[in-house]
């Protein structure tokens, strides 16, 4: 997730979010300003992950901890996002398990 491209003044903002299926809650995996969110958006777009503009929210995950699980506030717009990916990614590799 990143905050766009930011307007004069404003330095680029993201975050990276990661859940397994093990976790209660989506966690802070990465965060940064500047430099380090084009790191890591260019790395989340090289290891094949979603990156979903969206500044306010951003913003909001900014004030987390690394490791930290997102707050219950956020589980409705957190699972929005999830399900959007889920639906734009490429189908499972189910070949072959009719």
């Amino acid at each position: 997730m990143n905050g766009g491209s930011s307007p004069p003044g404003r330095r680029r903002q993201a975050v990276a979010l990661a859940y397994g299926e093990e976790d209660r809650a989506p966690r802070v995996l990465a965060k940064g300003y500047g430099e380090l969110a084009e790191r890591i958006v260019i790395e989340a777009s090289r290891q094949g992950v979603y990156v979903h503009d969206a500044p306010e929210l951003v913003a909001l995950l900014m004030g987390l901890d690394i490791d930290e699980r997102i707050p219950p506030q956020l589980y409705q717009v957190i699972a929005e996002l999830l399900v959007w990916v889920y639906e734009i990614a490429p189908a499972h590799d189910d070949a072959g398990n009719d």
